[in-house]
């Protein structure tokens, strides 16, 4: 869930730990505020952004990434299942 304010040194950051925990599986998709007594949105991630970030997630041997504006936990679950 980005769009909180992180800075991309701190998403790559992240992103290293968990795959360091041998995860092969990451979902990258915008905070929505989901009413007014919830956390504002910092900021919108661009649609290239989360192109760039699955990239790099990729790069450090993610096996299954899905990255993009309105991705959620569940998304496309059944394609990355053996």
């Amino acid at each position: 869930m980005l769009g909180l304010g992180e800075t991309v040194d701190e998403i790559l950051a992240v992103l290293a730990d968990v795959r360091a925990t041998g995860c092969d599986v990451l979902t990258l998709g915008q905070y929505l505020r989901p009413g007014p007594s919830e956390l504002p949105v910092e900021r919108y991630v661009t649609p290239e952004e989360f192109t760039t970030l699955g990239f790099q997630a990729r790069q450090l041997g993610f096996a299954y990434v899905e990255s993009g504006p309105l991705v959620r936990s569940s998304y496309h679950a059944w394609q990355h299942l053996p």
